[in-house]
Parts: C-alpha cells; sequence; structure tokens
C-alpha cells in the first residue's frame, strides 16, 4: 500500500518507522532537508524535500487512487489544504489529517465534500488518556476497547499488594464475581505469557484486561488500596491543560499555573472552579505556597519538555503524591520511568490512531502499547475466511496464533467474556489480542480478513 506522510515532525518520523517497519511503500515529505537526508539514512523511506500542500510534492511522491495521504504536520492549515489539493489533482483514495485546533472538527465539510476522511486530535487523545489515569488512581496506562466496555490495564505491581509472591489464579479468590485476564507480564523489561501458576513478584508490570467498572478492583489487587485522588495541579493552561481541568473540575480540586497574563485572564473566564494561578512550575515558593505536599495529581503539560521534567521533579520531591508529564521528545519516555509517574507521549496515541486506520482487515482498534518495545493490542472482529472457518464452534483457545500473541477478551453483541478452554468462537467475535512483538501483526490479522 501507498501512504504519503506529509510532515517529518515527532508524529511524521513515528509513523514512517512503524509503516516502513510493516511493509507499506512510504513516501515522506518535509521542507527541512537535513531531517529529510537523516530519516533516508535510517529508514525504508523515499524521502521527498518539499512543501507538504504543494502539487510537485504529490507529483514527485507518486500519488495516485490508491495512495493514503496522512497530513500530520504541525499546521492545520497546511494540512487541510495538502488534503484538498491530494483529492482534487491526484483522487487519492484516503485522506487522514491531523488538527492541533479541535474547533476544526466541527466544521470538516467546509473544506469541500469527503476531503477530510478521517479527522484525528491528539489534543483530545491526550486528555482522556489523563483523565483515565486520574480516574483509577494506582493505573500506569490504560487503553480503551470496544467503545469503552474494555480496558486493558498496566499496573506496577507493589510491595504492598495482595497479589504479591502469590499465583495468579488466586485473584479470582480475592475477587468473587469480577472477571479479569492478563495477557502480559513485563518482569525487568521482557515481555512473557503467564499461565494460572505463575507467581507475580513485586516490581512487575501486569497487563490485564477487564470490563470497564471493575479497572479499580483489580488494580487494588497489584498495589495497596489507593484513596481516590481529590487535588489536582495542573501546568501549563493550553489547549490540552484548558480541556483537562474542564473535565475534572466538577469532581476535582483544581488549580492551573500558567505563566502568560494574557492566558490567565482567558482561561480564568472559561472556567468554572478552577483556581488559576500566574507562574511556573518549577518555581518552588509558588509550589510551597499552593500547598503542594497535599496534592494528589501533578500534571505537568507544556510544549517545553525540560520544564515538565523539571516542574515534575520538583513537585515530587515537595510531596507530591502523584507526577504525570508530556513528553514530546521520544528520546525521554524511557529514561524518566522511576523518577516520573507516569510519561505521556502524544506521539504514540496518533500513531496508534493512524495505524487503525490502515488495516486492510477489519480492525477496529489498534494500539500501541510501547514504542520501543513492539508491544500492540488490537481489536478485530472475527469473519468467515480460510483462516477462521474450521474454527467456529471450537474453544477459543484452538485458534492458531503466533507465541507472541494471546487473547485478552472477546466481546460478543456488546457484552465482555474472558478467554478460557469452554468459550467457542463465533462470527463477528470482537477480540482484543494482546501482541508483544509487532512483527507478527499480519498473522494476528488473518482472523479479520473478510472474504
Amino acid at each position: 500500500m501507498k501512504v504519503v506522510i506529509l510532515g517529518a515532525g515527532k508524529v511524521g518520523e513515528s509513523l514512517a518507522r512503524n509503516l516502513s517497519q510493516d511493509g507499506y511503500d512510504i513516501s515522506l515529505v518535509d521542507l527541512n532537508k537535513n531531517k529529510i537526508d537523516y530519516l533516508q539514512d535510517r529508514l525504508d523511506v523515499a524521502a521527498i524535500v518539499g512543501h507538504a500542500a504543494h502539487p510537485n510534492s504529490f507529483k514527485k511522491s507518486g500519488a495516485d487512487s490508491e495512495t493514503i495521504v496522512l497530513a500530520v504536520t504541525n499546521n492545520d492549515e497546511v494540512n487541510i489544504a495538502a488534503c484538498q489539493i491530494a483529492k482534487a489533482q491526484f483522487s487519492v483514495k484516503k485522506t487522514i489529517c491531523r488538527f492541533k485546533d479541535n474547533t476544526y472538527l466541527s466544521c470538516l465539510d467546509s473544506f469541500g465534500e469527503n476531503v477530510i476522511d478521517i479527522p484525528i486530535s491528539p489534543e483530545n487523545e491526550v486528555t482522556s488518556h489523563l483523565k483515565d489515569l486520574i480516574d483509577h488512581p494506582g493505573a500506569e496506562q490504560i487503553e480503551e476497547f470496544a467503545d469503552g466496555k474494555v480496558k486493558l490495564v498496566s499496573v506496577k505491581v507493589k510491595k504492598s499488594g495482595k497479589l504479591v509472591d502469590r499465583a495468579l489464579r488466586t485473584i479470582e479468590d480475592d475477587m468473587p464475581g469480577i472477571e479479569s485476564y492478563i495477557p502480559t507480564i513485563y518482569r525487568k523489561g521482557k515481555p512473557f505469557i503467564p499461565n494460572g501458576d505463575t507467581i507475580v513478584k513485586e516490581g512487575d508490570e501486569v497487563y490485564f484486561v477487564t470490563a470497564n467498572e471493575n479497572v479499580d478492583a483489580v488494580v487494588n489487587e497489584m498495589r495497596l488500596e489507593a484513596d481516590p485522588y481529590s487535588r489536582v495541579m495542573i501546568i501549563g493552561g493550553g489547549k490540552i491543560g484548558f480541556n483537562l481541568a474542564q473535565r475534572l473540575e466538577d469532581s476535582y480540586k483544581v488549580k492551573i499555573v500558567e505563566s502568560n497574563e494574557e492566558r490567565c485572564e482567558e482561561i480564568s473566564r472559561s472556567l468554572n472552579k478552577t483556581i488559576v494561578l500566574r507562574g511556573k512550575g518549577a518555581d518552588q515558593e509558588l509550589l510551597k505556597n499552593e500547598n503542594i505536599a497535599q496534592v494528589d495529581v501533578f500534571c505537568a503539560l507544556t510544549n517545553d519538555d525540560e520544564a515538565n521534567i523539571m516542574s515534575s521533579l520538583l513537585a515530587k520531591k515537595l510531596g507530591a503524591t502523584k507526577t504525570m508529564v508530556i513528553l514530546n521528545n521520544p528520546s525521554y519516555v524511557n529514561i524518566l520511568p522511576g523518577f516520573v509517574d507516569s510519561c505521556i507521549a502524544p506521539h504514540r496515541l496518533t500513531v496508534s490512531s493512524v495505524l487503525q486506520y490502515l488495516r486492510e482487515s477489519d480492525v477496529a482498534q489498534d494500539v500501541i502499547l510501547k514504542m520501543h518495545s513492539g508491544a500492540e493490542a488490537l481489536e478485530g472482529i472475527v469473519h468467515a475466511n480460510e483462516y477462521t472457518s474450521d474454527y467456529f464452534g471450537k474453544s477459543i483457545k484452538e485458534l492458531p496464533l503466533p507465541d507472541e500473541a494471546s487473547i485478552g477478551a472477546i466481546v460478543r453483541k456488546g457484552n465482555v467474556i474472558m478467554p478460557s478452554s469452554e468459550v467457542e468462537l463465533c462470527i463477528e467475535d470482537h477480540l482484543i489480542i494482546f501482541l508483544s512483538n509487532k512483527e507478527k501483526v499480519k498473522e494476528v490479522e488473518k482472523l479479520f480478513t473478510k472474504i
């Protein structure tokens, strides 16, 4: 499949890296020649120096009616114009357009009929991800499947957890009536698929799948039960900081710290209960004066990675219970665990959003869980085909999955079912499959291929 990626920033680079590994025919367009040359030397892509919205860039890429265009520059207007040109002059198959300004999402038709096939908004996804982590204390990562009915959650096992040094099968004794399934465990950075006899160790990163309403009960099994959060401090009053405060202020005591005076006044007028403070997140006196030691969640959400890191380290030192940061530089993501509680990488969420729309099989959701480890989770719909027909009516455990894959949950006619040898495969089952090796995605996708 031919894919043209417009913009070689963090998102464009991550997309090019992931899609080229999956065997897509990639052309990458950017005005920055140094960046283009750097990526061409390291990735299997056709790199083109040019403006994302210029017809010549599309000509050089070979765009045609079978091409998918990913417009992911940092400029919304350039992305829109690029989609218009791609459709009008090159009749491309599909356009996926990234928006930083959510207000554009309500007026897509004004750019032309069927010009933008799929809009994506990283800011919305980041905000939802942060809110999920705040709503569920103790969770390290939360991903949503089946329209929110199913959650895939990662938890770092604490010494105080009830399940430490016990076999996984005993979780059923502690939580009668609550169904969950653990498709994988990361131990010392390496994944393995557990069974009922697996002994849980302190420091394990456990991924579990359960219905949305059961998340907190399972998290508390892995750690000492945490009190619900009530006080949240947000550093940065940009789009994400503002949107998060807006979603939280009816249920939490929220403060925003913003350095720009005009922006402070603007968000103060727009929010109802949030306290808005002018200042910087790394101002020790300000944090002390605002009782940082009483803050349950400290969210550093500015556009400056270094400022986010430093303010979070300071907040933790001064007594904040949990720290969350946004990081745009992928190289920081792997070195901060242990210093910062949760690192949110917007480019990971954007890449995940795009991948589900590129799959040729019937994949409803495709989530990259760890950018550098190759872990993914897929939600796909099973169809009758040459790979599945012999397995309908048989145990779900008989499906021919690669060793690196495990079924986390089945959603059948809206009902969530945990996998077991008694569950039989049915047509149009939604399977949520965890993969520790993304190179095996094509094997798993066979289950979701339409005839």
